[in-house]
């Protein structure tokens, strides 16, 4: 077995997104003036994309750099238990791994897997229940998908922990990226094993403003976008809340108003 590496973190994943976003900090780095705002970021991105052969991928690519040919993807679905090979279809080209409905600017990878799916294989993905959600896409059409309302990648699995086992191949090397940086992860060259770990280790506590996409096992108001409720029984929820002294700020846990603040004051 050779190096092994485990992170904690909220969005990761390697390959096609990974190589691009690495491509971009690169170009950025030796050409800064060409990045000044948000509208020609996205544009150098695109640009990016298209020269790497993303958005023609089973063209560009040969299926020699499919991700089975040069790694194994395991998932363990619950602490303590065994690991589990995801077996990747051919056509997935990159994954991603996510504790937030927030990648690339905001979108969400995972999206609403609908009442028949979270019955049968997944769940909501909930910031705080110990679970990564992992997504794969096929090429950068795909990824634009994110763009639609009800737009997501491919689900793979929710899991605890995710490990990537990286073995000789007929490439030398694969783009990776931990919230928001890239890198080039070398490859093993003979019949060693580099494992690359993502688990959920623990949470800190933060404060959003409303609405927030995030979801909270902890939070009753986080789920109301997914069932049948009314806007009246919310805002009787809301009022609830406040009365007590206290606010629910996304995925965070309980906000209480120190008592010697009258928040009558407060505007």
């Amino acid at each position: 077995m050779g190096a092994n590496l485990k992170f904690v973190a909220c969005v990761g994943g390697f390959w096609m997104d990974a190589e691009i976003s690495y491509a971009f900090h690169t170009e950025r780095k030796r050409n800064p003036d060409k990045f000044k705002n948000q509208l020609t970021n996205q544009g150098q991105y695109a640009k990016l994309g298209l020269k790497q052969g993303w958005f023609c991928a089973s063209l560009s690519h040969p299926s020699s750099r499919n991700i089975p040919h040069f790694a194994k993807v395991k998932v363990m679905k619950k602490p303590g238990g065994h690991w589990e090979e995801l077996q990747i279809h051919h056509s997935i080209r990159s994954i991603v791994c996510v504790n937030l409905p927030s990648f690339s600017g905001g979108l969400n990878p995972w999206g609403d897997p609908g009442a028949r799916r979270i019955n049968t294989e997944f769940t909501l993905p909930y910031v705080d229940d110990g679970l990564i959600e992992v997504v794969g896409f096929r090429d950068a059409w795909h990824g634009l998908v994110l763009l639609a309302p009800n737009g997501h990648g491919h689900r793979l699995a929710q899991a605890h922990r995710i490990r990537f086992e990286f073995h000789k191949g007929v490439v030398d090397h694969t783009f990776m990226r931990v919230d928001g940086e890239p890198w080039k992860q070398p490859l093993p060259k003979d019949d060693d094993t580099i494992v690359i770990e993502i688990s959920h280790q623990g949470q800190v506590t933060m404060l959003a403003n409303e609405p927030c996409k995030s979801m909270s096992l902890s939070d009753p108001l986080s789920s109301h976008g997914h069932n049948d409720h009314s806007d009246e029984h919310k805002n009787d929820v809301d009022d609830e809340e406040w009365e007590d002294g206290r606010r629910k700020f996304g995925a965070a846990e309980t906000f209480k108003l120190p008592d010697e603040i009258d928040i009558a004051h407060l505007s």
